[in-house]
């Protein structure tokens, strides 16, 4: 009790050295910092979170970190700071969230669906009235670098940012509820950048995947964790920046980490209460399938990272996860062979984990071309059969018509007008390689494509790196178009150039519609919509920052909105 009370006693006096003038002496706010006494984000933060918190600051909102304060006076901040809190609300909601099955206008998974496909069927906004639309609210995060996707179920966004869930009303952006927990120091790559891109819903559970791999379980109804587990069983540089899938009961998750050296590997976890289910490691090693591939030393960190939410086939239990670069990238002495898994589509057993087929589009990678471009789902009458699609347009630079059943390569074509490192995909599926080291590296990226029934045409941004030279970070050379392909040719029937300099870390993603309307970021500032046919540019918002989001559109109350984030803001749009 004594100490209690030093602790209480001091508390004041630190906390007014350090905080108030930014907070106010009394914790109640100022024009530079905002109220922290009866704050309801602090009542939900544990002591640890807390001490965490204080200790790595929040550089982007302009907090410093406080990590040089003596323990002492740090506990005794932390006490106080619990103290002045108490009685508000840890989660004070300005909606109930209630949930039930999900609706045809909804957003439920990473993609809309599970094909991976970004078309959605509504069609209220139309080439004829897209010109009308206009934002309705803004929600800001602080963190500028933002690439979530956000889900919406029931009038209510779920959203992440670094180590944060949040959670608005879809109709006005209040928030609703917010998770978050402290950056995790020592991180790589970009789990360190604070890199995430959204969660997955079960029921009243929120699915999230920390920056340092751990699967978190967080309350639908007001944000509070239910459970945590990590995902790696043995310590290496894994990261975390995907959004889960949610899959009859399990939430398969991947990690990122392969270029400072891992194992790479898609798991499930029981969503009831994070119980693994199966693992599948990219990287085999010697005496495993595959593990021949691998002649040098055994392959215990050779990389294969599974970072992009794959997609999935109900109708086969067929999942399609993309993998990416061997490691190490460049250096290739201790690693001859084709380094199976990596830049890969593996097709597995959505219930074992068991792989039934894979395609390798980049054997023997020595240019980080990570296979982490979406693998699109589609059933189509495809060269006069029936057939169901798996399209994929690759960092090497070639676009990818597979048939999911098989893996059977059915067309393999350049998207770009230069290609150096190979002169054609072969007839055994493999390419015919020029030069290893020859461009692109960079060709296509993660960030999401959509195929358009109406028009048979596949949409994605791609970077002519192959022209122009280097001139440093962050500008990349070449050029940066939208671009869309025809799926029975390989031919591009139409593209865009956005303009300014291909800059890195910049692939936003598209949204095709029922509507005849192409959403997309352009990578140097802005929100535009094309018609899907011709390509013509029909609305243009400037957001005047870099966009590195993909966006989604989804009905409530019968009316059509799309939302996308752009630099540190959450945006919707509708008429």
């Amino acid at each position: 009790m004594i100490a209690l009370a030093m602790v209480l006693f001091v508390g004041p006096a630190v906390f007014q050295q350090q905080c108030g003038s930014c907070h106010g002496p009394d914790g109640r706010g100022t024009a530079k910092g905002p109220g922290l006494a009866a704050n309801a984000h602090v009542a939900g933060q544990t002591s640890e979170q807390l001490r965490g918190f204080l200790k790595n600051g929040n550089p982007g909102a302009g907090m410093p970190a406080f990590g040089d304060l003596p323990a002492a006076d740090l506990d005794s901040l932390v006490t106080y700071l619990k103290s002045i809190s108490v009685g508000a609300a840890a989660h004070e909601s300005v909606k109930n969230i209630t949930w039930g099955a999900v609706k045809a206008g909804d957003w439920a998974t990473y993609n809309g669906n599970f094909s991976a496909n970004r078309y959605s069927e509504l069609k209220q906004i139309t080439t004829k009235n897209v010109a009308d639309l206009k934002l309705k609210w803004i929600y800001p995060t602080g963190y500028f670098g933002l690439e979530t996707t956000p889900l919406e179920l029931d009038g209510v966004l779920y959203f992440t940012a670094p180590n944060q869930v949040i959670a608005v009303d879809a109709l006005t952006g209040a928030e609703i509820w917010k998770y978050a927990r402290p950056v995790t120091p020592g991180m790589t790559g970009d789990a360190k950048l604070g890199t995430n891109r959204g969660v997955a819903i079960l029921d009243e559970k929120v699915f999230f995947v920390t920056d340092n791999a751990h699967l978190l379980t967080i309350s639908r109804a007001n944000g509070r964790l239910l459970w945590e587990k990590p995902m790696a069983d043995e310590p290496q540089e894994y990261g975390g920046t995907l959004a889960p899938l949610v899959i009859d009961g399990n939430v398969i998750v991947g990690v990122a980490g392969a270029d400072q050296g891992i194992r790479g590997f898609v798991a499930a976890f029981r969503a009831s209460d994070g119980g693994l289910v199966w693992r599948r490691w990219t990287i085999p090693l010697h005496g495993e399938v595959g593990g021949e591939t691998w002649k040098g030393p055994e392959p215990l960190v050779g990389g294969g990272s599974t970072w992009l939410t794959g997609s999935y086939d109900a109708t086969t239990g067929t999942l399609y996860w993309p993998t990416g670069n061997p490691f190490p990238d460049s250096d290739d002495r201790d690693r001859p062979g084709d380094n199976l898994y990596t830049d890969s589509i593996l097709a597995l057993n959505a219930k074992t984990g068991e792989v039934k087929w894979h395609y390798q589009f980049t054997p023997h990678d020595l240019l980080d071309r990570d296979a982490t471009e979406p693998p699109v789902l589609v059933d189509r009458v495809y060269k006069g059969k029936p057939r169901k699609l798996l399209l994929h347009a690759d960092r090497n630079g070639f676009f990818y018509v597979l048939d999911r059943t098989t893996g059977e390569l059915l067309l393999a074509k350049t998207f770009l007008k230069r290609v150096d490192w190979a002169s054609s995909i072969g007839s055994d599926g493999r390419p015919v390689v020029v030069n290893a080291n020859g461009c692109p590296s960079d060709a296509a990226n993660w960030s999401s494509t959509a195929f358009s029934p109406p028009t048979g045409l596949y949409y994605f941004l791609a970077l002519e790196e192959c022209v122009g030279k280097p001139t440093g970070y962050p500008d990349q050379t070449g050029q940066r178009y939208l671009r869309a392909v025809n799926i029975e040719t390989g031919e591009i029937v139409w593209e865009v150039a956005q303009p300014g300099p291909a800059r890195a870390k910049t692939w936003t993603g598209v949204l095709a519609t029922a509507g005849g309307v192409l959403f997309y970021g352009k990578p140097n500032g802005g929100f535009d919509a094309v018609d899907e046919r011709t390509g013509e540019t029909l609305w243009h918002f400037p957001t005047n920052v870099r966009m590195k989001a993909p966006p989604i559109t989804f009905d409530v109350g019968g009316r059509q909105y799309v939302v996308v984030a752009a630099g540190p803001n959450l945006l919707c749009f509708g008429l």
